[in-house]
């Protein structure tokens, strides 16, 4: 059997539109990861899906969805260097932008939390 997906449900004149919880949280994903500063995801702990080989693109993201819109949770890695406010500021913006663009949904928040700071190795001189 496959995994119970949640789905978000949109009726319109034509019909239904269900939009997998999944897909919010990759467009999630994207907008963070296209964040200047933003060095990856944090999610926690490995899951299984990992652990055998397959990577979880949206490990870090967290989506709750009721009647008045949606709450988004994700986990970011700061690159050094940067100020960690302006950055999850930066992150809380994209994200809400693209998701509510694609999606049509409210975005009721976003919580950035911080997962650890990167450092970029030294490029070797030629």
């Amino acid at each position: 059997m496959g995994e119970k997906k949640e789905y978000v449900s949109q009726n319109d004149e034509l019909g239904n539109i269900h939009i997998a919880e999944d897909v919010l949280a990759v467009i999630s994903t994207a907008a963070a990861l296209e964040v200047e500063g933003v060095s990856g995801l944090h999610g926690g702990n490995r899951d299984i899906v990992e652990l055998l080989g397959k990577k979880n693109m949206t490990r870090g993201v967290n989506i709750e969805v009721d009647e008045d819109g949606v709450q988004i949770e994700l986990g970011i890695m700061i690159k050094y260097g940067y100020t960690i406010q302006e950055v999850a500021r930066a992150v809380q913006d994209a994200v809400a932008t693209n998701v509510e663009s694609m999606s049509s949904l409210t975005v009721k928040s976003v919580n950035v939390n911080i997962g650890g700071i990167t450092f970029e190795k030294a490029k070797k001189a030629e």
